[in-house]
């Protein structure tokens, strides 16, 4: 399995737009994936970064690296987006494999927290997240909003 940052690598630019649209997108929401990861490629600031998980050349896996997941808590930064694993590939710690490569780009970028929001109990935290909130979403819905705290940073 290998991780690719890409934004440093934009020749998965297309493939990483219509994997991130089939497992988050729809048709209201296409063009702000194909938008955001498009200008991710050559963004003079550090976020947004996109990953994909590979097992060859099978997309195994997503996850992105964002300033805010359509969240209200808009102080917060940066969010931990998109996790996504294949049904094949669960069971085998990748999704830590992409939680532990964004962990490192915020600490080297200088975040020494990390958030996400997420409906789902018991999997974040196993990988240092910790409930501090609630968030509300623009559409009307709110999530629990966790955070990690990070080895060193701002």
């Amino acid at each position: 399995m290998i991780i690719i940052n890409i934004r440093e690598h934009p020749e998965y630019k297309k493939s990483g737009i219509e994997y991130f649209q089939s497992r988050w997108g729809n048709e209201n929401s296409d063009m702000l994936y194909e938008d955001c990861i498009s200008r991710s490629i050559t963004a003079v600031n550090p976020l947004p970064v996109w990953y994909l998980l590979l097992d060859g050349e099978k997309i195994a896996g997503c996850a992105g690296l964002i300033t805010n997941d359509f969240i209200s808590c808009m102080d917060l930064c940066p969010w931990l987006c998109a996790l996504y694993i294949e049904d094949e590939y669960r069971g085998n710690s990748y999704g830590n494999l992409l939680i532990s490569q964004i962990k490192d780009d915020a600490v080297k970028i200088g975040f020494s927290k990390l958030y996400i929001c997420t409906d789902h109990t018991g999997y974040y935290e196993k990988y240092g997240f910790n409930c501090i909130t609630m968030g509300y979403h623009p559409w009307g819905g709110s999530s629990r909003v966790y955070e990690c705290v990070l080895n060193s940073g701002r």
